[in-house]
């Protein structure tokens, strides 16, 4: 990859890191509409915590892809985060559990952390990477809990807005994925230098933004 690409494609994601970091601030007025409505509505909602709102997440998913290049392999990982983050999401939203956020935020910046390290250190995907990927999805769902808390649900659609949401949260993550798979994996991944000049800068700019969240999360917020 020419060196001029690979530092504009750092730019971008220093430009992007630069950006707020509430991406679990999302406020809506709520007025009684029709199932149909609410099930429009919050699925707009859960692409929006992602795209454009969701940059840890989107990071994690980033970090989710760079490992191995391969669509399948990604989108069984997705998979993996998809099916734990909503499970700890329903927990949340109907009461069974009840995550703190001061603990959860830390948490999600640490888990891109993780994986963004395994990504330098790694050059494969290994059985505990989808083990880390569930563990972590089920952490990152108490997240889109606390986004939804602060939202409001409107009790008479409650299930109908819970699995719009989710819906809505997966159309956002495979966006991410397949445009990174036609931007980065189609033109370049079969190049020898695309670990050393791709996977690896970038896993490293994502541990350093995601660790410096780490730390805001949970001395200055």
């Amino acid at each position: 990859m020419p060196t001029m690409k690979k530092y504009l494609l750092i730019f971008i994601l220093l430009f992007l890191a630069a950006s707020p970091l509430s991406a679990h601030v999302i406020q809506y007025e709520l007025d009684r509409m029709s199932g149909n409505m609410v099930f429009w509505k919050y699925t707009l909602i859960g692409i929006q915590h992602i795209i454009p709102e969701g940059f840890d997440h989107i990071l994690f998913i980033t970090c989710v892809f760079f490992l191995n290049p391969s669509l399948k392999k990604v989108i069984i990982q997705a998979s993996m985060f998809t099916v734990a983050h909503s499970i700890t999401l329903g927990l949340a939203m109907y009461g069974v559990i009840k995550p703190p956020a001061n603990i959860i935020e830390p948490l999600i910046a640490l888990s891109i952390v993780f994986l963004a390290i395994e990504n330098i250190i790694s050059d494969k995907v290994r059985p505990w990477r989808l083990v880390m990927v569930f563990l972590f999805g089920m952490v990152h769902g108490m997240g889109f809990a606390g986004a939804l808390s602060q939202l409001g649900m409107p009790q008479y659609a409650f299930a109908t807005a819970l699995i719009s949401f989710n819906v809505g949260v997966e159309i956002g993550q495979l966006s991410i994925i397949l445009l990174l798979y036609f931007l980065v994996s189609l033109p370049f991944s079969k190049i020898p230098a695309y670990r050393k000049r791709i996977v690896i800068p970038v896993s490293t700019i994502i541990a350093i933004v995601a660790a410096y969240w780490t730390v805001q999360r949970i001395f200055f917020v």
